[in-house]
């Protein structure tokens, strides 16, 4: 049995076969410039592409697997607003309601949604599921998502905090849980996704009840070019005294704040990590203030949880960097975390418990998966579907 996994951006399309009996991924490709000279001419045209790869092996020489048995297509979908809670079997009434979700993601849900389209036509008569990435954190109390904002907003116009890499987070929660022999539905944990796009979770018994991304990807944690938390206020302060056009400001927040934005250097931690052993005090305050507004986090979500059963560190900066690691968890032994020094620089991209024997919370470096997420999620929909 395999499920096939389809990442639709709005200029490429990513794609993963696994085979569910093992878990092991069978083909993998991308196809790049969607629409653009030299590409393909849109996402249906893509899928086909995608189709001759895995019948025929026209992917730079790799062989052709057998895609007979294939059960199901999972697809990504960033946002599922509140009426997706888990994931659904796609039909007409599934493709329109993603469609009138598209004001809460404009950037995201129409390449998604092009890629369902593409995948329907190319891969007739078999489930296709769309795996969102909010349905995780759609269990969190109404205390946490909602805003001080006249409760009318909510109502009305879904005005919330949503939260996003859900897939991340739900497969890094119960691979540690399994890693640690815990029971997930009794695992309390806080989920680090590190990379250019950072969030946090707050996961009680393996379910969300608090992420610091809210109803955009732009909100929480200071990101790779992201500005993350600000004073609302600077929206009105920056356009008045400096000049910047309202209509320029999602893109600053967006694009040239976060670690780009405080060093002038790079969004990448190689880049600025090079330049702060080379004495830029931009550089240092930069990874400075990213692991200060984790640890700010963490205080908060530790608060939050009935006690913590282990902190876990995901994505390409939580697995790869020991010293981000190092400057979020040290000093905290009097909140039950006490880091290994060995163990944490030892650990760069494997599954690998990185907290002292006698840290009452473990820390744990946990690669994420969320295509082997998706996959499985797809293959529990259509297990259901079929009784």
């Amino acid at each position: 049995m395999k499920i096939l996994v389809i990442n639709s951006g709005s200029s490429s399309l990513k794609y993963q076969l696994f085979d569910m009996l093992n878990g092991k991924v069978q083909a993998r490709g991308v196809l790049e410039r969607i629409g653009e000279p030299g590409g393909v001419p849109d996402h249906t045209a893509a899928l086909t592409s995608v189709v001759n790869r895995l019948r025929h092996g026209e992917d730079g020489g790799a062989s052709a697997v057998d895609i007979s048995d294939l059960a199901a297509v999972g697809h990504r979908v960033v946002h599922g607003g509140e009426r997706f809670v888990q994931a659904t079997v796609i039909d007409d009434s599934v493709e329109a309601a993603i469609d009138a979700l598209t004001p809460l993601a404009p950037l995201h849900n129409p390449p998604n949604l092009a890629g369902i389209r593409g995948a329907r036509h190319a891969f007739p008569g078999i489930p296709h599921v769309a795996v969102f990435d909010t349905a995780f954190h759609q269990t969190m109390p109404s205390r946490a998502f909602l805003y001080g904002l006249p409760y009318e907003y909510y109502e009305q116009h879904g005005v919330r905090r949503y939260g996003f890499h859900g897939t991340s987070h739900a497969y890094v929660a119960r691979a540690a849980a399994d890693w640690l022999d815990r029971d997930s539905n009794r695992f309390n944990a806080i989920t680090c996704h590190l990379g250019n796009g950072c969030s946090m979770a707050a996961v009680r018994h393996g379910k969300s009840v608090d992420t610091s991304m809210g109803l955009t990807p732009l909100e929480g944690l200071m990101m790779g070019t992201r500005s993350g938390d600000i004073d609302p206020a600077l929206c009105f302060f920056l356009p008045n005294a400096v000049g910047i056009p309202m209509a320029d400001m999602e893109n600053m927040l967006n694009k040239q704040s976060g670690l780009l934005g405080v060093s002038g250097v790079s969004n990448d931690f190689r880049a600025l990590r090079e330049a702060a052993n080379d004495g830029n005090p931009r550089a240092r305050l930069a990874m400075d203030m990213f692991a200060y507004r984790i640890r700010k986090y963490l205080g908060a979500y530790l608060a939050v949880l009935d006690g913590c059963d282990a902190l876990v560190f995901t994505g390409g900066i939580g697995e790869h960097q020991a010293d981000i690691r190092a400057a979020i968890c040290g000093g905290l032994s009097h909140l039950g975390i006490i880091l290994d020094a060995d163990r944490n620089a030892d650990a760069d991209g494997q599954a690998m418990c990185v907290s002292h024997p006698k840290s009452p919370v473990a820390v744990v470096v946990m690669p994420t998966n969320e295509e082997l997420e998706i996959a499985q999620q797809t293959l529990a929909v259509v297990n259901r579907q079929q009784g």
